[in-house]
């Protein structure tokens, strides 16, 4: 392994405990935050500010250990962990999607956060719909449960 991922900033969020966050940034298109950058790597927003939207990598720095069987939040039955998007995970890496509202120095200020205060940022990634949209066929055990997205909402189950 030749490089060892460390943080690249801080992602600070109104979401103040896993307990109640929403768990998809679709359903948190209210909650804003800022995502902060450290100075030595403020040379790569250069250009973000020609999109609407970034991709967000981070460390899910509060989960417990992970489990390799696990009930998820959308649902009653218990799932293997890589047919969920539970936090708990061997690797405990998060994705989310956030509009860019503004971006001043080494500040992103962004809406639609579905990730904690202070959670560690691994990396951030413009979001292009053609490259990142694709129709699919099927959505697993998601399908049955997926009108209960809109008002799911962290229960603190994968939390330390």
């Amino acid at each position: 392994m030749k490089n060892i991922i460390k943080p690249i900033g801080i992602i600070y969020s109104q979401n103040k405990t896993p307990k109640g966050t929403p768990i998809q940034s679709s359903s948190a298109k209210n909650i804003s935050g800022v995502v902060e950058v450290y100075p030595e790597f403020v040379d790569g927003l250069k250009d973000l500010d020609g999109f609407s939207h970034i991709i967000l990598l981070y460390y899910f720095h509060l989960s417990k250990e992970a489990k390799l069987i696990s009930k998820p939040f959308m649902d009653d039955v218990p799932h293997g962990v890589f047919a969920t998007r539970a936090p708990s995970r061997p690797n405990p890496i998060g994705i989310s999607y956030a509009k860019i509202e503004k971006i001043e120095g080494n500040k992103i200020f962004v809406t639609g956060l579905d990730v904690l205060n202070e959670t560690p940022l691994i990396d951030i990634k413009p979001y292009i719909p053609e490259f990142d949209h694709n129709e699919v066929e099927k959505i697993g055990w998601v399908n049955k449960n997926i009108n209960k997205l809109p008002e799911t909402k962290d229960d603190g189950r994968f939390a330390k």
